[in-house]
């Protein structure tokens, strides 16, 4: 894998001794992990192997099969998440506490993968708004909302500035903000070949506005929680 010159430059000054080792990590396959549906328990016809410690419904599989031919996938009772992904579980089950109603935004929310997790975590008579800015990203969004089937969601396609008159109305805004996809790298060869400094000076000032957005919106001892696959913006 050959990484970009200035990635692997100011990546190597941020992790030290630690540099080699992530690159051996990159030349790994990546592991297969999904997330299973409280909402739909059953048997499935997958290799479950042991669980993601951080979050109850997470499994890693020992093979990676061939997703889009199993109709439990399509029913929605399992979303392919990366183990990482699920990590906002224990985040918001520690911030929680107790089982008061909460109201929770996912302001960048396509393709779905943390709403419907949110959905699963949030006690009874809470409401959590998914919203995607991009319409032909909302689209993939509602059908994996739909196919998860928890009852107290919506979904809106607008823009962070758009919020401005909920302010102090959420308890939770997640923030999965755009990013440049350095995370993507192990997987998709084409991230690698799209990375630039640039790009990454774009995505830093595109996140710093969505999270300038989305404080006001939370009231007073909310929860702002960020999160990117990427190691830079």
């Amino acid at each position: 894998m050959h990484l970009p010159a200035a990635f692997s430059h100011n990546l190597q000054a941020q992790l030290g001794d630690e540099w080699a080792a992530f690159q051996a990590a990159l030349k790994e396959p990546a592991p297969t992990s999904i997330r299973l549906n409280p909402l739909k328990p059953g048997a499935l016809d997958l290799a479950l192997e042991m669980p993601v410690p951080w979050c109850e419904q997470g499994r890693y599989l020992s093979a990676r099969p061939v997703f889009t031919l199993d109709p439990l996938l399509h029913a929605g009772a399992y979303y392919v998440q990366e183990a990482s992904s699920m990590f906002l579980c224990e985040a918001v089950r520690q911030w929680m506490g107790t089982d008061r109603p909460i109201r929770a935004l996912d302001l960048c929310a396509a393709p779905g993968g943390k709403s419907t997790l949110l959905a699963s975590l949030l006690p009874e008579g809470s409401f959590l708004l998914a919203n995607e800015v991009i319409r032909s990203r909302a689209g993939i969004l509602r059908q994996n909302l739909e196919r998860w089937g928890a009852g107290h969601t919506g979904l809106s396609v607008h823009d962070s500035r758009e919020f401005g008159r909920l302010q102090g109305f959420f308890d939770l805004v997640l923030v999965d903000a755009p990013c440049s996809g350095e995370g993507l790298f192990r997987k998709e060869p084409q991230a690698i070949e799209e990375w630039s400094e640039a790009n990454v000076q774009l995505c830093a000032g595109r996140q710093k506005r969505i999270l300038a957005e989305a404080v006001p919106l939370l009231r007073p001892g909310g929860l702002l929680l960020y999160s990117t696959c990427t190691y830079n913006a």
